[in-house]
This record gives structure tokens, sequence and C-alpha cells, in this order.
């Protein structure tokens, strides 16, 4: 421990790792130092915990990210560049994986969770813990976040002396606006589509604070206000272990949305992937006032199970869909979706006729549990029924079709503005992946993120609802292949006649 060197460089840094207050979030530029300065200070915390009877200085954290692959490569990969197992001891990377870091009097725990392994968020409601670090949270809902502060100061317990020091210290990139982070940290206001029960959770506690680092370059702009370049930011944090070239060289060939993000740490989203539905326009699909239930007409609703479930409701009036409401959530089982889902029903939409399709892929039984998302559904008074299928293109073409159609000079669907992430996602969220290769090469299917559920959801209500049909119609009377059992000519139309020799085998 004796050549174990760190020196935060940056005035926000120093304040971050310097406050004791149990809530502590670090929002800034990538290559700030954020993520190094959250493994160390997770060391340091350890270093200060009171000893026990026993002589030794226990505490154990939970370091948590939205996915296994980030975790593996991206925040372990960290923690390991400063705490090698060749010094540290030995990194277990079977699930849950962890370090254990027994060092003179240090007896340091710290258990490595990913939020898409369900093992792992069950794993994390029942730890009982010194400390968590979430690393970059504006992936992580804050559902979670509240989980957090009820798992940590339970370890060590009181019995043996309790924690010295114990919170939650937070890292990231910038969020889009209407994320929790800058709602909580006060740089926006509670958007207008949130509920009042849910702005009560975004009110910021006394013992919260968020810090801001500087951005990693500035703008040059001419006299018309455009960008002509960007220059070293002399205030830009961390520049002591980076190579001078480092954000000039990042930027070059990026997007103006993606520099906002990583480099000028600015509130807003990141267009650096492929739209999956290029057509859409705001101003084209998006009502400017709420759109009101039709009454006596049927509200179609599609749903995506899993970890992160998802409902979107929808009617055909005269022809148009009309989106009225999408449900977001994390970290609920179907059966408590189930349950939220019926009492918005009833809620709102009590004199209409409920039809509802899932994916597919609900209609098979856990390997835990032998029922199934549909019949917990019918359990709950729903009925629900699997989508007609679950192919990608179809499900697509099932949404992009009323989008590009227009009635009576009016387009073929409209969102109510309160949908906020099915917006998100048409306006970009909702992507190819840009792949790590040269020229403009995309993944073939859209990626896996927050947008991603929601937009499931509203590809099963579509394709359910018979916008798929044709397509399906289409696919169903399509020339289908054969074998043919022996060489015909389909210019003779009669069988050809078996060549002998050398010729028989070209």
């Amino acid at each position: 421990m004796n050549n174990f060197k760190y020196k935060p460089d940056g005035n926000v840094l120093k304040s971050f790792m310097k406050s004791d207050v149990f809530f502590r979030g670090l929002r800034g530029p990538v290559g700030s130092g954020k993520s190094v300065g959250c493994c160390v200070e997770i060391f340091r915390r350890a270093l200060q915990q009171e000893k026990a009877e026993d002589g030794k200085r226990h505490s154990r954290w939970a370091v948590i990210r939205n996915t296994n692959p980030q975790l593996k490569t991206t925040t372990i990969k960290t923690w390991l560049d400063w705490f090698p197992e060749e010094q540290w001891g030995k990194f277990t990377w079977s699930v849950p994986f962890t370090h254990h870091i027994k060092k003179n009097d240090i007896d340091l725990e710290v258990i490595f969770l990913a939020l898409d392994r369900p093992e792992d968020v069950k794993k994390l409601l029942s730890l009982e813990l010194t400390g968590i670090w979430v690393n970059e949270a504006r992936e992580i809902p804050k559902s979670i976040i509240d989980a957090c502060t009820m798992r940590v100061g339970r370890f060590p317990s009181m019995k043996d002396g309790g924690a010295t020091w114990t919170g939650v210290i937070c890292d990231t990139n910038a969020p889009e606006e209407d994320h929790w982070w800058p709602i909580m940290s006060g740089e926006v206001p509670v958007p207008d589509h949130i509920a009042k029960e849910e702005a009560k959770m975004l009110v910021k506690p006394d013992n919260w604070l968020f810090f801001t680092q500087p951005a990693g370059m500035l703008e040059r702009k001419t006299e018309d206000g455009s960008i002509s370049e960007y220059v070293p930011n002399d205030t830009a944090e961390n520049k002591l272990n980076m190579r001078k070239d480092y954000y000039p060289n990042i930027v070059q060939g990026k997007t103006k949305s993606w520099i906002d993000v990583y480099v000028m740490n600015r509130l807003g989203s990141i267009k650096d992937g492929k739209p999956v539905y290029p057509m859409f326009a705001p101003d084209i699909h998006v009502a400017r006032e709420e759109i009101p239930v039709a009454n006596g007409v049927p509200v179609y609703i599609g749903i995506d199970f899993g970890l992160t479930p998802a409902a979107v409701f929808g009617q055909k009036v005269r022809g148009r869909w009309m989106l009225l409401q999408e449900i977001v959530a994390f970290d609920m089982g179907i059966v408590r979706f189930a349950e939220v889902l019926r009492q918005d029903i009833a809620t709102r939409y009590g004199g209409c006729e409920i039809i509802i399709f899932g994916d597919p892929a609900g209609d098979f039984r856990a390997q835990t549990d032998e029922t199934t998302p549909f019949q917990i559904m019918r359990g709950a008074g729903l009925s629900a029924r699997p989508a007609p299928s679950n192919d990608v293109a179809l499900r697509l073409e099932s949404v992009s079709a009323p989008l590009n159609r227009m009635i009576e000079g009016q387009s073929g669907l409209l969102i109510d503005q309160r949908c906020r992430t099915i917006i998100k996602g048409f306006e970009g969220g909702y992507q190819y992946k840009r792949m790590q290769v040269s020229g403009e090469r995309y993944a073939d299917k859209p990626d896996k993120n927050h947008f991603s559920h929601i937009h499931d959801a509203l590809q099963y209500l579509m394709l359910g609802s018979g916008e798929g049909r044709q397509i399906l119609h289409n696919m169903s009377n399509a020339p289908r292949p054969f074998q043919a059992k022996r060489e015909f000519d389909v210019f003779t139309r009669k069988p050809k006649h078996r060549r002998e020799g050398l010729w028989s085998r070209m």
C-alpha cells in the first residue's frame, strides 16, 4: 500500500472527494477522472473505517452498472487497473463478481452488479452494505437510486461498531434534460408531464450534493454564432493524467450532440446512431394538446415483458392511430405490473373495450416459475394474447406504415405529448448503433437501450391490431422454395437427361 498514489486533479473532483455528505453525484466529460475518483473513494473510505475488535477495518461496497457487458469491459476494467489481482488479491469472476481485498488491517469486499441480470437486482435488494457506487448514473432510474439508499449503513452492524461513513456515490456523463439528475440538482424545472406524486420524489434532500466538472474543451464561434473550432479548456480536470491531444483527437468526426454530452458536459441526448424511424417529424406526429379518449372505440395495449416492462395505449379513430399513454417501469415483476395496468385501465378506460397484445416470448414459462406472463395477466383479469409475430423487420414495418400514411391531410399516427419516452425514442433514442468500424456502418437490429422496451411494446400493439396483417398476408402467399427430385429444364419444361462422365460432376 505504500506504493499506492493518487491525487485528484481538479477543484471539483477534490471537493467531491472531500465531502462527507450521504449522497454525492459527480458529472463531467469523458476523461475527467470520474470513475477513477470513485474507485479511490471506496478505498479511502475503507482506510478511514474504524477498527473492529479483531483489529480489522471491515467494509462492504456494491458497484452498479446498467448492463453486464458495460460492467465487465468498463467498470471492472477501471477497478482492476488500480487494484490489480497480483497486488490486491484474486478477483472472483463468477456471479456476483467480487473483489475481496485483505491487506494489512483492511478487510474490504467489493461486489459488482449489473442491472440487466435479474439475479443481480435481487442480490442488490438484499445486501447489507457500507456504501454503493453507481457508475454512469444517467443509465439508472431513480427507483434504483432510492433502493440503494436503503441498503447502505447496514455493514458493519451497530453491534460491531457500525460504519464510520456510509452513503451513495454516483458518477455520470451528462444525461438528458428530463432525467432525475438535472431535476434534483436544480438545473431544470420538473417537466409538466411528470405526475405530482412522482415530482415529490425529485426534490433534493438536504444530505444530497451534485458536483459538475468543467467542459473538456471550449467553443470558438464565428460572427453568425456558428462553431468554427474547439480549443483546449485550461480549467478542464484530470489533465495531468491525459495526453494533451486527448480531447482534440476524440472530437474529430463526431456529431455536435456527441461533443455536447461527452466533451462539453451539456445536458442532452446523443444522436450518434441511426434513427430507426427517420420519417418521424415532431411537428406532424406529436399532438399539441392532450389527446382525449374516444368513447366507444376499442383501446389497444401493447406490452413488453421482462425486468423493465412497458405498455403503450392506443386507439384507431377514423383510420388514424392515437397513442394515448405509456407506462415504463423498472425492477417490477409482471405481477405488480399487471396490477398497475389493471388500475390504469379501470381509471381511464373504463367504458372501452380493451384488447391487449404482448411479446410472443411471454408465452414461455420461466425457468424458476411454471406460470407465464400471459397467465399472470389473465389471473389479474386482463385478457392478453401474443402478438402474431416476433420478426423484427415485420414489427418495424407495422409502425413505419402508419408513420408514413396520410389521411385527409393528417398523419396516420399521432402521439400524446405526455408519451415522452416514445417521442424521444422516435427522435433518435431508439436507434441502430454505429459499428466500431470505418465508414458509415450500423447494426442490423435496433439497439437494446432505455427506449427499446417501450418501442417493442408499440410494435406489438401495431402488429396485433392489424397493421401487419397485409405484410403477413404477402409473406404467407410468397412462393416457397422446393427441392427438385431430378434435374429439370425450365425452358423446355421437361426433365433433363442425366449427363455422364466429366460433365456429370460440373
